[in-house]
């Protein structure tokens, strides 16, 4: 087996424990594998000839999620971003070690700890083409559980401009050519 595949394995072996489900098509499986799922779908739409760091990146992004709770941080937005960068760096030593477990080297794991920690996101095309992939996951499957959660309109736009920002102009697209429902549509061209 090649290191590629091994490391997908791996990885896709540790989302599959994560112990929040989703129904999919009447099925029940680990959110977690769902979600790298969705994002290496909407990396290969993005790039179709991503690079493999990239490839690697989308199967581990959120990796083992699940064992750092958001409950173990403050309230508000400094515990949210406090929380959010523990992941990260916790992501990253976790895709490391399956990593090298499958023979990849330095300059390889590197680029998908650059990636996973959104380093550069502006100047690093792979690492834009992961944002960009993250936010359109949000958009298509979470932003309508989203508003209906949160009914505050100004709340829900905020989330949008702040979503918007951090997408490049080939997000933007995709972003646009989603179907939304009505509610979900007024609220993006309000955002925007």
């Amino acid at each position: 087996m090649e290191r590629f595949e091994r490391a997908q394995l791996a990885f896709d072996q540790l989302n599959r424990l994560d112990p929040v489900k989703e129904m999919i098509d009447g099925s029940e499986r680990p959110r977690l594998l769902v979600q790298a799922d969705r994002i290496s779908a909407w990396i290969e739409r993005l790039e179709p000839n991503a690079s493999e760091a990239l490839r690697l990146a989308a199967r581990c992004q959120h990796i083992e999620r699940w064992k750092i709770a958001r409950e173990e941080f403050p309230p508000g937005r400094v515990g949210y971003l406090q929380w959010r960068t523990k992941l990260a760096r916790f992501h990253a030593e976790r895709a490391e070690g399956v990593l090298r477990g499958a023979g990849y080297d330095d300059a390889v794991i590197d680029a998908v700890r650059r990636i996973v920690t959104k380093q550069n996101l502006h100047s690093n095309p792979d690492t834009q083409t992961m944002e960009d992939a993250l936010c359109l996951v949000f958009l298509e499957f979470e932003f309508e559980a989203f508003i209906a959660k949160y009914p505050d309109e100004d709340k829900a736009v905020e989330i949008l401009q702040k979503t918007w920002k951090k997408m490049s102009e080939r997000g933007h697209a995709a972003a646009l050519g989603l179907a939304f429902s009505p509610r979900a549509r007024k609220l993006v061209e309000t955002a925007l």
